[in-house]
Order: structure tokens, then sequence, then C-alpha cells
């Protein structure tokens, strides 16, 4: 999104910078993408909602019931009863627009095969080192960051968004349960008690965690209402009024259709001309 009248102006504010933007009331825009590509969409006797693909390999979960935080929880198997090959994590509270940035690039990366949406990253490989997913944020002056032994970090110029990329061992399991991730992307003035927050495992291929960065360093506002201080950093964030939209500019046909409706002009001999030019004196009457 480029400009104001790219957004959905479904608010009366636009929340900048987005990263301070919190989570939409309703998650349907984010299961659009996977939804309209056909997947069945079920439901457990708690109200939780799943999509599956026909062929079992990509599995989202939208826990509103969940035992946790993790609102979004997207996994992706090579064999559909095996262990899976990569899980993803939006919280609760993290802006939906990104989570529909991942399931949008996510049911591109399922219609191409798995060679796309089970891709590993590889280290140095041109279109899948995981440092491709950095780029997008260094381009919008975040700045590079080793905040500790085994960590790369990209921060945001006001300080209040991270991304972070851990390059040691991890804990397969731990990383699709846990906040200790390959892949950690939060907001907020501190770590431990994030605005929100999102993780990825290790082999979630670059092309998906690049769709999230990109969304999150967009410049484009947000569009919030300014009464639900639920879904913004109330405090932090800038807020600004949603314009009224202007006239609609006509079309080729709204204008041909005015002209046709336009009263006929005078015939050009009954239009009087003015001019400097005396008037002829009549001739009078013969005596």
């Amino acid at each position: 999104m480029s400009s104001h009248d790219d957004l959905w102006t479904g608010g009366d504010v636009y929340v900048s910078p987005r990263h301070l933007a919190l989570a939409t009331l309703s998650g349907d825009p984010a299961l659009a993408p996977l939804y309209r590509l056909g997947w069945p969409l079920t439901y457990d006797e708690r109200g939780n909602l799943y999509l599956s693909s026909p062929d079992g390999t990509v599995r989202l979960g939208y826990l509103s019931e969940g035992p946790d935080d993790g609102l979004w929880r997207i996994n992706a198997y090579e064999d559909p009863f095996g262990p899976p090959a990569w899980g993803v994590c939006f919280n609760d509270r993290c802006p939906t627009e990104f989570v529909t940035a991942f399931t949008t690039a996510l049911a591109a990366a399922y219609e191409q095969g798995p060679g796309s949406y089970l891709a590993k990253p590889v280290v140095g490989r041109s279109d899948s080192d995981f440092f491709l997913a950095f780029v997008p944020l260094m381009r919008r002056g975040w700045q590079i960051d080793h905040p500790r032994w085994g960590m790369v970090a990209v921060e945001s110029s006001d300080g209040l968004a991270t991304v972070e990329y851990a390059t040691g061992a991890l804990d397969p399991a731990a990383e699709l349960t846990t906040r200790e991730a390959r892949w950690h992307l939060w907001a907020g003035p501190s770590t431990e008690h994030p605005l929100w927050y999102a993780t990825a495992s290790t082999d979630t291929p670059t092309a998906l965690i690049r769709a999230v960065t990109e969304s999150l360093c967009d410049s484009a506002p947000l569009p919030r209402w300014r009464q639900e201080t639920h879904t913004y950093a109330e405090g932090l964030a800038q807020l600004t009024p949603v314009l009224p939209p202007g006239p609609p500019i006509p079309t080729p046909l709204d204008v041909r259709r005015t002209a046709s409706h336009r009263p006929a002009a005078l015939p050009a001999a009954s239009v009087p001309r003015w001019s400097t030019a005396s008037r002829p004196v009549l001739p009078g009457p013969r005596r």
C-alpha cells in the first residue's frame, strides 16, 4: 500500500507508525486468502476455527479460545502425519494486517507447490537467505544490531519495534510452542511485556517472513477507531483523522451523459451579436 486511498477506511483515525497499531476485532481479512483457495473451514466445541489444505500439508488455527495468547498458529508439513516442517505464531494483539500479509504470501506459495511453501532458508542463496527478510526494514531506515550473543536484530527508528533472528541451536519443539523461536518480531518498550509479538521457526520460508517485514515497515498508516483504544498503543501511536473522500472524478461516460441532457443550443441567427459600431439609421417616412 502506498497511499491513504489504498487503505480500508473502516475507521475514524489512521495509526502511525503501523507497528503501534494492534489487532482488529475481526480476523476475516487474514483468513480470506486461504479460504478463497477452497480450503474447508471447521470449528471445535470451544469455538476455535481451523483451515486446512486439501492435502493436509498446511493448517491454520484461529484459537480465540486457545490455552495461551497465541491466536494464530500456522504449520506446514512435508508429511501430513509427521511433525511440522515449520510453524508460525501471531499473538492475539498482533496487527491483523501483518497476519494477512503472511497468509496472502502463503496462499500464493501453496499454489506454486511444495517447492515454494516448504522452501527452507539457505544462507548465501540469493532467493532464500534469511537476511532477505531484513532488507525491506533496512531500506526504511531500521538499524541492525547485535543485542546479545547469538542474536541479530533490526530495530525501528523509534526503538519501539524489533525483528530478531537467533543464530544458535534451538529446540525444535520449543520453537513451535514458545517465543524461543528462530524469528521473533515484537513491538513496545520491553520484550518482556510486548505490545504484540510473532514467532517463526527455523525452516519457515524466507519469502513468507519477508512478506511480514514488508508490511511491518510500510510507511502507510493503519485505520482504526479512536474509541477502540485496545486496537492501538494509546499514548505512543500518532493518530490522524480519516478525512472524508472527495467528490468522485467523472468518467468519460459521465461526461457524455451530462452533455446529452443539456438544452439544445439556440440557432445562430437568434443569438444577439454585440458590436461597437453604430446601428444603421433606418429611413424615415417620406414627406
